[in-house]
């Protein structure tokens, strides 16, 4: 659980959370593991890294993943990079930590 409070964090709005994604790859997968050296959690997704496919995809993954309508989840920093900061509104930190954790072997 040490891990994923570097990547989860309070929000006046919600919680955020960082991560480190693949475009283009065969399948969707979130979270696809957790990277030590960059303190994110991973995310692959089909859609290519252009014209904010790829961005589009991201917020519907995790929304889907938070389960949260995709009106509520933005990305606050890293449109264009592959780092990225998504922003989760009306949620806890606890509440993202809860679900991440059952999936990342409880990191």
């Amino acid at each position: 659980m040490e891990k994923i409070s570097k990547v989860v964090k309070k929000h006046k709005d919600g919680a955020t959370i960082n991560l480190f994604v693949t475009p283009g790859a065969k399948t969707i997968l979130f979270p696809a593991g957790f990277n030590k050296w960059r303190n994110c959690i991973e995310i692959k997704v089909k859609a290519p890294a252009k014209e904010a496919k790829a961005n589009k995809e991201v917020i519907k993954t995790v929304a889907n993943f938070i389960d949260k309508p995709i009106k509520d989840v933005y990305i606050i920093s890293g449109s264009k990079n592959r780092f990225k900061t998504i922003l989760v509104k009306g949620t806890t930190v606890n509440e993202i930590s809860e679900r991440l954790k059952g999936t990342l072997n409880g990191l």
